[in-house]
């Protein structure tokens, strides 16, 4: 009976594992923040928003949401992608005037905002998110000394940023949240603590629920070998070397095209994949590429860092509490994956043929099918 199940459980994680190959490789359409800019000027206050119009266009709910493909709204949303910026522009003003009494600025009373236009680029690549950018303005009352900003429901991630004063304020709402008083004037900087708590929910989920090619690439290390040892090597490495890179990153001391590291993160996924599939143990060059690796990595996060921005004079929490934030979705994605299948199975002699050698191979063809896309198709 125990064998059946066993048995039974390797098939179902086959299929789900294959399942989720054909699910990658359709065009990832992964969702990004929005990253809305506040500021006032001649009694008047202006929300910036750099945002994937489309998704809010198509009426997509945002909120706990990875991937527009799995909304009942994404063939609507490709056909916006395909639009050029004249056709798009005149469906944004519709949907701005109809959205606007959700974005609530308050200050001692509610404002009333009005839309002030809308910049969108041409189509470069549409399989990738096109950041367009729309202008809100709403009168301030008189002596106001701080305003609140509630973010809808729905509308996935906001990274608020005050802007043109000292210390301004810099949070991270989620759909439906409101931010705490922002002083006009400045001053609402967050102190160290406050920054690096506020950040590690921002690097946890650039990998969790976000990051799928980095769950793939630390699951690529964890099918190596069922032993702890093997995995403890990988990890430090990965771990070490992405942190060099990240802090080199977001401070601007380094600087590489995504057009680069892009691709060269998804061959990274495929080298370490298809090396499961021939290698039985761990050698000493593994730690060393996988440190190579990790290097690319931590380029891949220093540029999602770079979209959030880091707060004035609170450089070094910031970017300790996303590593951590980071360390803690990679750490989450190998538990996950021990419970799945090492608990029940690492022991038996069936697990390397019929769990790890599978698992990796279909990372390979994805991380393969990435290269390609971002390498050529991009």
């Amino acid at each position: 009976m125990g064998r059946t199940l066993a048995r039974l459980f390797i098939k179902l994680t086959h299929l789900l594992v294959l399942s989720s190959f054909w699910v990658c490789s359709a065009t990832a359409h992964e969702v990004t923040p929005t990253v809305g800019d506040l500021r006032q000027e001649n009694g008047q206050v202006f929300l910036e928003l750099r945002m994937n119009v489309e998704a809010f266009v198509a009426e997509i709910d945002l909120d706990d949401l990875v991937d527009t493909n799995e909304s009942a709204a994404s063939d609507r949303y490709d056909q916006l992608r395909n639009m050029d910026a004249s056709r798009l522009e005149p469906l944004v003003r519709q949907f701005v005037l109809g959205w606007l009494d959700t974005v609530k600025i308050e200050a001692g009373a509610p404002l009333k905002l009005s839309y002030e236009g809308a910049r969108i680029p041409v189509v470069s690549n549409p399989d990738l998110p096109r950041a367009s950018v729309i202008l809100l303005a709403g009168e301030l009352p008189e002596r106001a000394g701080s305003l609140t900003v509630t973010w809808p429901a729905g509308a996935g991630a906001l990274v608020l940023r005050q802007q043109g004063v000292e210390k301004p304020y810099t949070g991270y709402l989620r759909g439906g949240e409101t931010s705490p008083p922002i002083p006009l004037k400045g001053g609402a900087a967050l102190g160290p603590m406050e920054t690096f708590v506020s950040y590690i929910p921002v690097g946890f989920d650039h990998i969790l629920p976000k990051g799928l090619d980095h769950i793939l690439f630390v699951l690529g290390l964890y099918f190596l070998s069922s032993r702890l040892r093997p995995l403890v090597w990988q990890i430090s490495a990965f771990t070490l070397a992405h942190t060099v890179t990240l802090a080199l990153g977001a401070s601007g001391l380094v600087r590489v095209d995504p057009a680069i590291v892009e691709p060269l993160i998804a061959a990274s996924i495929t080298f370490v994949a298809l090396e499961n599939v021939f290698v039985r143990k761990l050698h000493p060059w593994r730690p060393i590429i996988v440190f190579c690796f990790g290097l690319l990595h931590g380029l891949g996060f220093a540029s999602v860092l770079g979209e959030f921005g880091l707060p004035a004079g609170q450089f070094l929490p910031a970017l300790l509490g996303f590593n951590i934030g980071v360390e803690l979705g990679q750490l989450t994605v190998i538990a996950l994956a021990f419970l799945a299948v090492g608990v029940w199975f690492r022991k038996k002699p069936w697990y390397r043929g019929r769990i790890a050698i599978p698992a990796s191979i279909v990372i390979a063809l994805v991380g393969g099918y990435w290269f390609v896309e971002r390498a050529f198709l991009a």
